[in-house]
């Protein structure tokens, strides 16, 4: 790693901040030193000090911006620092003194490339917000629309590009020099936050995914997004339309009729189940506090920086796992996870198995019409057997859960699961329409249609060499009993028909038709040798 005079500044600190609160020992890690051996008897105490979640938030946030930030991403992912630190870390404040109204003048003019005076007819000198990253401001277009700006606070990218740079080199060192350290995969997690802080501190992604999910949506009067106005934004200004509307808070606790509460319920559920398996782009992080309630019940989503997304192959999957879920299908589940390489092939499935089925005894022992719970414990079950999960799976589990709450809170009564599978069925179902492969993208086409049109010369070059001896096939088996190569056959038809798992190619596993395949040629063979000699 290059050093210059502000990285061995910012070393210097942070070396400084990992010893103050004790880190040292379990790191190992220094400016100057290597990995301490994973024998050290004091290093492994430590792990184990009921006072790690607590030093590790004091920690993260004594270092600033980039590693509050880090925090704040390992709060939601229980299944990888487990549930205690994540809990703690969630508690990270991610606040700074603002900046000065000159400042922020400066910016916006900067960024807009005009006097502040000429974009706006009023622009409120006091912030309305202010965290590490951005401050937002009131102000009035001279066109007159109500707006809320977010600016940017200056030398912030720079600051967090040092800072995830000494992140990736101590992650890596980690990773080399500490077995213990190595199964959390850290320099993969660092690599997940330097694209998440950087989409963050990037206001044109935070602009593309407002204008995107207000699309998905511009047919649900249900639910409002707040428009954005382009020519004000940029990757460091982001201007949006101010929301007037009720906090959360406010409305469980309101006792009149200003507010139904149960269509809000089922809405914000809905709204919430839209994005994981019909749009595959939904909120990632849609706690109260990001969410207002506007005139007529009109549900209204906020700080649309962190978002999830899924391709269309993962909301079917997905759907199929939460359908499993919900059965209480074990086998089934596990074979899914298999399918999808979020479970490894060799894992112990007897001890899952009975974990899983212990799991869902505890919840669906009585009638359940919530995830409260359940979720969390199966990313611990998880965690257990040392399996890291997809980012956008915590995600997605992590936002669940938090639009479940808020449904719950607004009406106890309302049955998630109701709302749920009939969603996840209907993408499902999807997976068996054939019409779906003509949807796809033209390379798709043309891969299977050349794929088609080369099978039956590639079956006819191989049969014509196994003919002319050119190939050789050596089996445990006698070849020449028939007995024996009608037994080989249908074990191949068999063993090919009951596979589930691995790659596909239109729904059906590859190992099916490469065992179908060989079958093909076995019968040719079998058929020269014993029906055609």
């Amino acid at each position: 790693m290059f050093v210059d005079k502000a990285t061995k500044e910012r070393l210097h600190e942070i070396r400084e901040a990992i010893k103050k609160y004790g880190f040292d020992k379990i790191l190992g890690q220094t400016a100057k030193n290597k990995i301490r051996s994973k024998g050290d008897d004091e290093a492994n105490e430590l792990l184990w000090d009921d006072e790690i979640p607590v030093k590790l938030r004091l920690m993260l946030q004594d270092l600033g911006t980039t590693f509050i930030k880090l925090g704040q991403l390992l709060s939601t992912r229980p299944d990888v620092v487990g549930e205690k630190i994540a809990d703690e870390l969630a508690n990270l404040q991610d606040d700074n003194p603002p900046i000065t109204y000159e400042q922020v003048k400066s910016i916006v003019e900067e960024e807009l490339d005009g006097k502040i005076e000429d974009l706006f007819e009023d622009f409120n000198h006091q912030h309305l917000a202010t965290a590490s990253i951005g401050q937002v401001h009131e102000a009035k277009l001279i066109t007159g629309e109500h707006v809320a700006v977010k600016i940017q606070k200056e030398g912030i990218t720079d600051k967090i590009d040092l800072d995830v740079r000494i992140l990736k080199y101590i992650a890596n060192r980690a990773d080399k020099f500490n077995s213990d350290l190595r199964k959390l995969n850290l320099p993969g997690i660092m690599d997940e936050f330097d694209r998440s802080i950087h989409k963050e501190i990037d206001y044109n992604n935070e602009f593309m995914n407002m204008q995107r999910i207000e699309m998905n949506f511009e047919d649900n009067p249900n639910i409002h997004i707040p428009s954005t106005y382009a020519n004000y934004c940029s990757s460091k200004v982001l201007t949006m339309e101010f929301i007037e509307g009720a906090d959360l808070n406010d409305v469980y606790a309101s006792t009149g009729d200003e507010f139904d509460k149960k269509l809000l319920a089922k809405n914000v559920i809905d709204s919430y189940l839209q994005q994981l398996f019909i749009d595959g782009f939904f909120h990632g992080d849609p706690h109260p506090g990001n969410i207002k309630i506007l005139e007529n019940n009109v549900i209204c989503y906020l700080d649309l920086g962190m978002m999830g997304s899924f391709d269309e192959k993962f909301k079917r999957d997905l759907s199929e796992v939460v359908l499993l879920f919900m059965d209480q299908d074990v086998d089934g589940l596990i074979n899914q996870l298999m399918y999808m390489d979020i479970l490894d092939y060799d894992i112990d499935t007897t001890t899952l198995r009975r974990d899983l089925n212990d799991l869902f005894g505890r919840y669906f022992g009585v009638q359940l019409n919530r995830f409260d719970g359940v979720l969390e414990a199966l990313l611990s079950l998880m965690q257990e057997y040392g399996v890291i999960l997809p980012n956008e799976v915590v995600t997605m589990a992590r936002g669940l859960s938090m639009i479940e709450a808020i449904a719950h809170n607004l009406d106890p009564e309302i049955d998630v699961f109701a709302e749920l599978k009939p969603v996840a069925k209907r993408i499902a179902k999807q997976k068996l329409d054939p019409k779906r492969y003509f949807k796809g993208k033209k390379s798709n086409a043309i891969l299977y249609g050349h794929m088609i049109q080369a099978l039956p010369g590639l079956l006819t070059r191989t049969i014509h060499k196994i003919d002319n001896e050119e190939l050789q096939f050596r089996f445990e088996v006698d070849i020449t009993d028939k007995v024996s190569i009608i037994a080989l056959i249908s074990a191949l038809i068999i063993g090919s028909s009951v596979v589930s798992f691995g790659p596909r190619l239109f729904d059906m596993p590859v190992i099916s038709l490469i065992g179908y395949i060989i079958a093909i040629i076995l019968s040719v063979i079998g058929m020269r040798k014993f029906v055609l000699k």
